[in-house]
């Protein structure tokens, strides 16, 4: 089996890749090292930039695969408010030259809960109402929309997988979490009980949860990885195109959070109280039972202190990250 990962050293595509690789998979990757890293990836590269239509034409009439994972992407929410026009070329066009090419080749992507919008229910099933709030969440609904086109003309299934909050790093601590800027709640509170970053900001602890601030379903990296390549099992032994959710259905809090975070970096987490953040929901937890019951996906991370002994271990080991 070969499989093309497109993104493939940045933080989940490099996990993904790994994955596959140790299962036997032969993996080929294409990064343009915009926001990945290469040492997050010891296989095959292609450094190339899926907006370059030709070249990415070229490349990949030279090339046979059997499946395709999709993580290309720009990530940031509040940057895709800023720079709308740049998020809807990043996160739609690359899709659009691979699958103007890779015709019949199924397809597993990269997409959000961020689809969704503002929960309307305490957990988020497959069936809720999807209302994108942000660029970032539109342009992966738009995405989700070409692969079911796609799909409808008979030209290629799929498999859309609504990820909750990423998180964690490997067991080993090679490899883990490294973005530039950093936005993302683990990796900035474990900085700054480190005293390699500056003091966490708490958005808001006025919400109407058991301790004020907001909750979040936290899903480990590697787990990410695993319903990748039980998505694409399920393609190509013939499975449907669906879309699936990768949380782990349990809901942490941002001072849940910090308080493990202190504990398990041995000193407590500088951090203060500011004021709530436009466009933050109060709550966002996945319903998952989709996944278990159609891919037999289960997380091996249930527990948020697991989760975050990894990603501590990734820290003090790399304090540079790839740096």
């Amino acid at each position: 089996m070969k499989i093309l990962v497109t993104g493939g050293c940045g933080y989940i595509g490099s996990a993904t890749a790994r994955w596959l690789h140790r299962r036997g998979v032969e993996v080929s990757v294409i990064d343009d090292l915009s926001e990945g890293h290469r040492r997050a990836w010891d296989g095959a590269l292609a450094e190339l930039d899926l907006l370059d239509r030709d070249a990415c034409h070229r490349w990949l009439a030279d090339q046979h695969f059997d499946g395709v994972i999709h993580f290309a992407a720009r990530c940031y929410v509040g940057e895709s408010v800023q720079q709308p026009v740049r998020y809807w070329r990043a996160n739609v066009v690359p899709l659009i030259h691979l699958t103007e090419v890779l015709e019949g080749v199924p397809i597993v992507f990269s997409s959000s809960c961020a689809t969704y919008g503002f929960p309307r229910t305490p957990t988020l099933a497959e069936d809720h109402p999807q209302q994108p709030v942000n660029p970032y969440g539109a342009t992966k609904l738009a995405a989700e929309r070409l692969l079911n086109d796609r799909d409808a003309a008979g030209l290629g299934r799929f498999a859309a997988l609504r990820y909750f909050n990423a998180a964690g790093a490997s067991a080993d601590g090679r490899h883990g979490e490294h973005h530039d800027p950093e936005t993302h709640l683990i990796p900035l509170a474990i900085r700054a009980a480190l005293g390699q970053g500056s003091p966490l900001t708490v958005f808001g602890t006025d919400w109407d949860t058991p301790d004020g601030s907001c909750i979040r379903d936290y899903i480990h990296v590697d787990d990410l990885a695993s319903a990748h390549y039980r998505a694409l099992e399920h393609l190509l032994e013939g499975g449907e195109s669906d879309v699936w959710n990768l949380g782990t259905g349990r809901g942490s809090s941002v001072i849940e959070v910090i308080e493990t975070v202190g504990r398990l970096c041995g000193t407590p987490v500088p951090h203060e109280i500011g004021p709530r953040r436009e466009g933050d929901p109060q709550t966002l937890v996945a319903n998952a039972d989709k996944a278990r019951r159609d891919l037999g996906w289960e997380p091996a991370y249930r527990e948020l202190a697991a989760l975050v002994e990894t990603a501590v271990r990734w820290h003090k080991q790399q304090p540079a990250g790839y740096a």
